[in-house]
């Protein structure tokens, strides 16, 4: 009996796989959208090519709090309206978004990229923290606000953070638990993030 042949090209069923490497994308999603750029016009590819380009080569990490930008500091680090002396910790740049699209916080951030997450081999060394420590050494930070995700890896980081930063003096806080447990700050509602905020508490 013949071997099945493949159903598509080796360019398409590439593609195809590299959209499914992608979170959020199963292999029918991959397929949707590799197939809707056969179908779309070169102007229309040719400008999704460019955008991904220009994603790698003019975006780098705010060489402060890690956020993404696309100059040394970041559009919040150089904002002199952004309060100085309040850093609030989260786990991704998307983070970020989510927070800021509702206009409460005016402090400043430090992105850790990432979570402490010993079953995966994730320890303390290998996100942002030795940066955070030297940051709270050298700036006029009073107060910590912890933000990483209502998750076991989130909470993990969290008390592994307080215990680096209580003996520094600082106000530690934390987002309240009005996020549930196991969510991700960036599917969040404006309304739970908002009382999150306001609602911190001492850690």
């Amino acid at each position: 009996m013949d071997k099945a042949q493949p159903l598509a090209t080796d360019a398409v069923n590439r593609l195809i796989q590299e959209f499914a490497k992608l979170p959020g994308i199963g292999p029918k999603s991959a397929q949707r959208i590799t197939y809707y750029l056969l179908r779309a016009s070169s102007e229309q590819a040719q400008s999704l090519s460019d955008a991904l380009l220009t994603l790698r080569q003019k975006t780098q990490l705010c060489s402060c709090c890690y956020n993404i930008s696309d100059a040394d500091l970041c559009i919040i680090c150089r904002n002199p309206q952004r309060n100085p002396s309040q850093v609030l910790i989260v786990e991704q740049p998307q983070d970020i978004l989510a927070l800021e699209h509702m206009g409460i916080y005016k402090g400043h951030y430090h992105v850790l990229h990432g979570a402490i997450s010993p079953t995966e081999g994730v320890g303390g060394k290998d996100i942002r923290l030795n940066e955070l420590l030297a940051r709270l050494s050298e700036s006029r930070i009073s107060e910590v606000i912890i933000g990483t995700n209502p998750t076991l890896e989130g909470d993990t980081t969290a008390m592994y953070i307080k215990r680096l930063v209580t003996p520094l003096g600082l106000h530690v806080t934390r987002l309240a638990r009005g996020l549930p447990f196991g969510s991700e700050l960036e599917y969040a509602d404006d309304v739970t993030l908002s009382r999150a905020i306001e609602g911190r508490q001492e850690f």
